[in-house]
């Protein structure tokens, strides 16, 4: 069985994150979405609302997993037998972090990463600016899937 991981804080996820989990679904049997747990950052979504939402909108692929990770991704990979981790590179800028991080993962574990380019469409996109447009009163409805945008206002109302 082909296994791939795509990591991420998903907080919340995008069209953009979609787009890469889609394609790797594609291409592997069984693609792990791995939510980061990082305690010193607080999110806007906790994480088990981050798991519920992505469950959702990925229930249309059967091959699709969504868990929580704490640590080094490359333990979640070995402890899963997973072999590969697939990530979307919206600039060169993502490429330099990327490249550096990619470069220790497979000299610790031997853990293969594979860059995706992201569709043109989403290159520009990230959580971060989802959120700060739809803190603003933005319409970020084109960024994000319906059910993230329910969330998103709902969570954004509270504050």
């Amino acid at each position: 069985m082909r296994r791939a991981v795509c990591p991420g804080s998903f907080d919340p996820i995008t069209n953009g994150h979609l787009d890469i989990i889609a394609r790797a679904s594609r291409l592997y049997d069984e693609v792990y979405v791995a939510v980061m747990i990082n305690k010193s950052k607080k999110g806007l979504f906790e994480i088990e609302e981050r798991i519920e939402l992505i469950r959702e909108v990925t229930s249309d692929y059967a091959n699709v997993r969504v868990e929580a990770f704490h640590g080094l991704l490359v333990d979640f990979c070995k402890q899963r037998d997973i072999p590969a981790i697939v990530k979307g590179l919206r600039a060169v800028s993502d490429f330099d972090y990327e490249l550096q991080m990619a470069q220790m993962n497979i000299g610790l574990t031997g853990v293969e990463t594979l860059f995706v380019p992201t569709n043109p469409t989403y290159s520009f996109l990230s959580s971060s600016l989802v959120k700060e447009v739809a803190a603003w009163g933005g319409d970020v409805s084109h960024l994000v899937p319906a059910q993230v945008l329910e969330a998103l206002n709902e969570r954004l109302r509270k504050d």
